[in-house]
């Protein structure tokens, strides 16, 4: 079920869906999904559908992925990457693939451990993980060009538009359950545009760190 043509046909299915990024495709591609995931649950890893990871978290389907990605590239090529909630390292490693650095901050000690695992597995050295609450970003290595987050918060913290470049694009599902959606918010020198993409079902972004 983890065979090339499972995978291809994972690929097929986000062309006919709409994502029309060939690097963001290829970059899927590359990545073996079922790395991420329970081994019980291998032969549905490239299916199109969100997956449990353990401690209330999911592993996020490839489409919400893909299309998440795709906006984040659409403005051009990106050197500085962060993630907030790096969960399975998923979406971190289609990240990898795409973008020169990648900062990923997860709030939940055993996900940052199996995260860390499969990132170093994976030979991704472009990638730095950190335990810490997301919604605070990653100050330290800020400003950055592009700003994914995989969990929604009620609204957009302050934190992570004040950690975007100029120009930078931030990623973001915001809203509560049952009514979230899908933003992206660009900095400009004026201030930020924020545009609506489409509705998503994340888990909430938690503060602090557990």
């Amino acid at each position: 079920m983890t065979s090339e043509r499972t995978r291809t046909r994972l690929i097929q299915r986000l062309r006919d869906e709409g994502i029309r990024d060939e690097r963001v495709l290829a970059a899927i591609g590359r990545v073996p999904r079922h790395l991420f995931i329970d081994e019980a649950l291998a032969s549905r890893a490239y299916e199109d559908t969100a997956l449990p990871i353990g401690f209330g978290q999911t592993i996020s389907q490839p489409f919400i992925v893909a299309t998440m990605t795709q906006a984040l590239l659409d403005g051009g090529s990106l050197k500085k990457v962060l993630e907030v909630g790096t969960g399975s390292a998923y979406q971190t490693a289609v990240l990898a693939g795409l973008v020169t650095e990648v900062y990923s901050v997860e709030r939940l000690a055993p996900l940052f451990q199996l995260a860390h695992k499969r990132v170093r597995q994976l030979g991704c050295r472009n990638v730095r993980l950190r335990l810490g609450d997301g919604t605070q970003g990653w100050p330290e290595h800020a400003p950055y060009d592009g700003i994914l987050v995989t969990a929604a918060p009620p609204e957009i913290p302050q934190a992570l538009l004040e950690q975007l470049n100029l120009g930078g694009r931030l990623v973001i599902p915001v809203g509560e359950a049952g009514m979230q959606q899908l933003q992206l918010v660009v900095r400009t020198e004026k201030g930020f545009t924020c545009e609506r993409l489409e509705p998503v079902s994340f888990v909430p972004l938690v503060p602090g760190q557990a």
